[in-house]
């Protein structure tokens, strides 16, 4: 029998106790071109208040018990810290509360060792993120949420089980990197740790200066993804009033080429084929948004999504080995009515327009924007946020010389109950399927697993 299109996938509900032993500062190993007292440029797009935080992700190895894991991911670190200088900084504010990275003493990043009596099979499936997971991922005591000023930004917890295998739980600041910037940090550390000596491939680069604001801002487009909306609807009541909880679904190949061909509209003039990613994101949204009730009918959602603009750049293009933030955020917006009564064709365009409309001048429009008018909070009303990590290489970044891990991503959405993320199957030879993680109240995950896997009306449930 062959496996179901969409599966609901399940993780145990675990207390995992830990013991840290030690906490170390990790300095670069040779000399950075920088001193204490010195400062360097964030540009806007890495100062955005979305960027204002650590991403947080996890990675499990077998050991083989050869060489000590503390010691070699330590030294490969301190050893890339050399020419990734900037995250052995700290951020601070500059008067117009602009963000900056500034060195000074006794800083660089930060190795907390652990160890657990638990072995890496009392953790249950290794291929699904569960939040129970969350010990193995470093915070402060008493940590206020999103703070960056003045914490290391790069903060990693090496957890020894008692089998011999391990996790690397990492959380790198997003003022520093985007999604490709961290997996190229992360490659040139785990080559750096499997070969004993540096590998940087390619160089990194730093070069904020290319996202300078224009001397007379200009900003062509209303950049509607930054705009305060005031929650007219219970969509954001229900899942923060009601402690949302986490589901993972695996997506065949097979459900995303069917629901791509269903998105493409019969009456589109425009010859552009919808993505599978613009045909994920409509069906998940509207799936979403049916579960959860939203009322009013006539309430505008949004749905935002990070495109990345490397590809857009081309006067100039941008150097080789840039490992800073080039997203820009896609925004759509639809009436609660639409989302659950029209087409999902049309739903589908609306995403592919928001994704096709990203180009140069809209990033440098993003930076202008921005330098008039910084946003200064995350905005959650109305919102689903997905981040789409299938097209990062994270488990082949990531091998420190113990293989490619048995599962590598995120671990715990609920803090952020209107983030959905698409990962990539842990499967050295992936058959094209994904996991998609959403949080929801206990109460809509049934109904939002029939809308997700189509089960409701068939075909015509994604009409």
């Amino acid at each position: 029998m062959a496996p179901p299109w969409v599966q609901e996938l399940h993780f145990p509900h675990l207390h995992i106790p830990i013991t840290i032993d030690h906490m170390v500062p990790v300095m670069p190993s040779g000399p950075a071109p920088t001193a204490p007292g010195q400062s360097l440029y964030l540009s806007n797009l890495d100062d955005v208040v979305g960027a204002r935080v650590f991403t947080p992700t996890v990675y499990f190895y077998a050991s083989d018990n050869w060489r000590p894991v503390m010691k070699t991911l330590r030294d490969a670190l301190a050893s890339v810290l050399v020419p990734y200088y900037p995250l052995s900084g700290r951020l601070r504010e500059t008067n117009n509360g602009k963000l900056e990275v500034f060195f000074g003493q006794d800083q660089g990043a930060l190795m907390v060792e652990a160890h657990s009596e638990m072995s890496l099979s009392d953790l249950g499936d290794l291929k699904v993120p569960n939040p129970a997971w969350s010990p193995l991922i470093f915070r402060f005591p008493n940590e206020e949420p999103y703070k960056v000023l003045d914490m290391p930004l790069v903060i990693a917890q090496v957890t020894l089980f008692s089998c011999g295998g391990f996790s690397l739980g990492l959380r790198i600041c997003h003022c520093i990197v985007d999604g490709l910037g961290a997996m190229q940090f992360l490659s040139s550390w785990a080559a750096t740790a499997k070969a004993g000596t540096l590998i940087t491939n390619p160089k990194p680069c730093w070069d904020r200066d290319f996202f300078r604001p224009r001397d007379r801002p200009l900003m062509k487009f209303p950049h509607i993804e930054f705009m305060r909306i005031e929650d007219g609807s219970s969509l954001t009541m229900s899942l923060w009033q009601t402690k949302a909880v986490q589901k993972c679904y695996r997506i065949s190949r097979e459900f995303q080429a069917w629901l791509k061909t269903l998105a493409q509209s019969e009456d589109d003039m425009s010859n552009i084929t919808c993505s599978t990613f613009d045909a994920m994101a409509a069906h998940i949204w509207r799936s979403w948004v049916k579960a959860l009730d939203v009322k009013p009918l006539n309430y505008e959602l949004r749905l935002t999504f990070s495109v990345n603009a490397r590809q857009k750049l081309k006067n100039p293009p941008l150097k080789e080995g840039f490992y800073g933030n080039v997203v820009c955020l896609a925004c759509v917006i639809s009436t609660v009515r639409k989302l659950v009564y029209g087409r999902f064709p049309d739903t589908a365009r609306l995403v592919r327009e928001a994704r096709l409309g990203i180009s140069e001048e809209y990033l440098r429009s993003t930076v202008d924007y921005v330098e008039v008018d910084r946003p200064r909070r995350l905005e959650f009303g109305g919102k689903l946020t997905i981040t789409q990590w299938t097209r990062f290489s994270i488990y082949d970044s990531a091998d420190f010389g113990w293989g490619r891990p048995m599962y590598a991503g995120p671990i715990d959405l609920t803090p952020t109950p209107q983030v959905c993320v698409f990962l990539p199957e842990a499967e050295a030879d992936p058959s094209g399927t994904m996991l998609v993680c959403i949080c929801l109240p206990e109460s809509a995950t049934k109904s939002f697993t029939d809308l997700l896997s189509l089960a409701e009306n068939g075909e015509q449930s994604a009409s």
